[in-house]
């Protein structure tokens, strides 16, 4: 059976001749992966990542979205074209829409195909130094009564933030723009690319431990690369914010696997948090 986030990513091919012009799926935005009733950002990229690769016939490499509107949910349709295909990649288009307003949610543009596992190999970098998984428990549930709401999205995952990641929910951020911690789905399905690009937005922004407000951040631009399938396990994780000027921000991200391996980077260009 698919796990939760599979269904909830699920894609249907509704008609189309890539050969002559962009194809159409359908699909919907399911309530519990969002933030305060807007969908995450990295939720909607996978969504429209599914039709995208499904049209491609080869799985996602690197996934840029520019984020147009809030996602909410319903019915939206993904429109996805086809830029070029060659023996390696495949560059395509996307376009995720929302079927009831007919406003576009997010575009996107992105390179589709296999890596290679005998080309050079050098890593110049380690996972994340953060405590083990079962050393990094938080409740849910809040107990602080001072701590910031938990969004409903976190209720889907069994993510764990680091120790040194939590202050700013109680007010106490610990002064540098940087969260680590644990990504796991709750009900403990595997994770594949689709999943990884949740897991590159799932985690609070690293900015409300730089002691800015911990407000709305709004995703402008978003890029994931896709290093490799993730061993089983939770992945250590780690986001950074170093360049806060002209009202944005942007954040970098690591994701490695059990085994220790790189499988996944991103960057998101977004609106600095203002006080509410």
């Amino acid at each position: 059976m698919p796990g939760d986030f599979d269904a909830a990513t699920a894609v249907r091919f509704r008609g189309g001749d890539l050969d002559a012009g962009p194809v159409t799926y359908d699909a919907e935005v399911m309530p519990g992966w969002d933030i305060l009733g807007n969908a995450n950002g990295g939720y909607l990229m996978a969504i429209a990542a599914r039709a995208m690769a499904d049209a491609a016939g080869r799985p996602p490499l690197t996934l840029t979205a520019h984020y147009l509107s809030p996602g909410s949910v319903g019915s939206h349709t993904i429109e996805v074209g086809r830029v070029r295909a060659g023996r390696r990649l495949a560059t395509m288009t996307g376009s995720l829409v929302n079927a009831d307003t007919g406003r576009e949610v997010i575009r996107l543009l992105g390179s589709f195909g296999s890596s290679d596992p005998d080309g050079p190999f050098r890593v110049d970098a380690a996972p994340p130094d953060i405590p083990a998984y079962d050393d990094c428990l938080i409740d849910t549930d809040g107990d602080d009564p001072n701590a910031q709401p938990l969004p409903e999205l976190q209720r889907r995952l069994a993510m764990r933030l680091a120790p040194d990641s939590v202050g700013f929910r109680s007010g106490a951020p610990v002064g540098r723009a940087e969260v680590s911690g644990w990504f796991a789905f709750a009900d403990d399905s595997l994770i594949d690319e689709f999943g990884l690009m949740l897991a590159a937005d799932a985690f609070p922004p690293a900015v409300f431990n730089s002691g800015l407000p911990v407000s709305w951040v709004p995703t402008v631009e978003m890029t994931v690369h896709l290093r490799g399938l993730p061993a089983p396990g939770p992945l250590a994780t780690v986001f950074r914010t170093r360049f806060i000027s002209g009202g944005m921000l942007e954040e970098d991200g690591e994701v490695w696997d059990s085994a220790g391996n790189l499988v996944a980077l991103s960057r998101q260009l977004a609106l600095a948090p203002r006080p509410i």
